[in-house]
């Protein structure tokens, strides 16, 4: 067993961390100045498009990167999604319109559309069915400090430096992300040549009807995700927090502690008692944040949605895998994924849609979040686990 362990969190386990942190750092130390740039290129009211535009694309391209990460080998996937950083990054400070910085937008959200496929899918292929949701939680890990680190590290350079800086300073990490998979193996056996045929995309490898459960609930836990990324940092501000980079940081080092117990958690009391307790903290967070009437409210509230994230995602991301085929390990992370990108930007769309600038109505958007989260917590609640993992109307599509 020890030597097991030793095994399944080696080099190669600790290199994908690392590649992961790096990833996650690169294009979220850009989140929180995205307002004010857009608003300084005379697009204020299009806010709501920085995230739900990213996201989009990340949707667009899941069916793709899955069945290529299946095809042509994890790494290659995950290269592609850090090369998409490393350009969209260098391209940033010559955007001299909300026409082009709006494209820009739509083309970065490839970049997640690619790397976290790949690298779920690697996880699947080296972890055992029984330590599946504690190696999540600790990939989970090494992605939310890139998380925690890259808003501060964003925020403290463009505020002693330039925007301009930041830009440079993401690109240059993407490139570091893509530096650590050069040493990682290929997972996938016998992996194909690409070619432009496994571009074509059949009606059937759109959808991987095995993961329809944790896909529904990725679906509504993250509308809250989209709906803070949109509008924290406006909320920052109207609060006195100057540091906009602060909420983001205060709710991704909360997840921390938490995701690594979570996923052992699932491992011994089942994937879904943990989500049960996830959505359901989900739903109070973003209450509390609606709520919130002072900055140190906010923060308190950001640890809460930090313990409900952290909970929540990696138990997903193991549900998902224990559903999947282990042909069709990378489409059905895809179709995971593909909610994940669909809840966020619907959050993102909405939230902008019913804030429209104006801060009487930042307590009701948050409201819309909390109702969200509730519905994958009664989906839980209600339905027995058959139903969850195999709805009746899926079922003649299940193979």
């Amino acid at each position: 067993m020890a030597e097991q362990i030793r095994r399944i969190y080696g080099l190669q386990f600790g290199l994908l961390c690392l590649s992961s942190f790096l990833f996650f750092a690169s294009f979220n130390m850009i989140i929180p100045e995205l307002p004010d740039y857009l608003s300084s290129l005379g697009g204020e009211e299009y806010k709501g498009l920085i995230i739900s535009l990213f996201t989009l694309t990340a949707g667009l391209s899941r069916p793709f990167s899955g069945k290529l990460a299946d095809k042509i080998g994890r790494i290659p996937v995950m290269m592609v999604g850090g090369a998409i950083c490393i350009l969209t990054g260098l391209l940033y400070p010559v955007t001299g319109s909300v026409a082009a910085f709006l494209l820009l937008r739509f083309v970065h959200g490839f970049s997640t559309g690619f790397t976290p496929t790949g690298t779920s899918a690697y996880v699947a292929d080296v972890v055992p069915a029984e330590k599946r949701g504690e190696a999540m939680g600790l990939l989970g890990l090494a992605g939310s400090l890139g998380m925690a680190a890259g808003p501060a590290l964003g925020g403290a350079i463009a505020n002693q430096f330039s925007v301009n800086t930041m830009f440079y300073a993401s690109s240059v990490t993407a490139f570091l992300s893509v530096a650590v998979l050069v040493r990682m193996h290929e997972t996938v056996d016998n992996p194909h040549r690409f070619r432009m045929g496994l571009l074509r995309i059949s009606r059937q490898e759109l959808f991987e009807p095995r993961v329809w459960g944790p896909s529904f609930v990725m679906l509504f836990s993250t509308f809250a995700f989209g709906t803070i990324l949109t509008i924290i940092p406006d909320f920052s501000e109207y609060l006195g927090i100057r540091n906009k980079g602060l909420f983001f940081t205060s709710f991704t080092v909360s997840s921390l502690a938490i995701r690594f117990l979570a996923g052992r958690a699932s491992d011994k009391y089942g994937r879904i008692n943990v989500l049960r307790v996830s959505t359901g903290l989900l739903a109070l967070a973003m209450v509390a944040v609606g709520l919130s009437t002072s900055a140190t409210q906010l923060l308190l509230a950001g640890v809460v949605f930090g313990v409900a994230v952290g909970m929540n995602s990696p138990t997903v991301y193991a549900w998902t895998i224990d559903l999947s085929h282990e042909a069709h390990r990378g489409r059905a992370m895809a179709t995971m994924y593909i909610a994940l990108e669909a809840g966020i930007g619907l959050g993102a769309l909405c939230s902008g849609w019913l804030y429209n600038n104006a801060s009487a109505n930042f307590s009701r958007t948050f409201m819309v979040a909390a109702a969200c989260s509730m519905v994958a917590f009664l989906y839980l609640i209600l339905l027995p686990k058959k139903q969850l993992d195999q709805p009746k109307f899926l079922q003649k599509y299940i193979r």
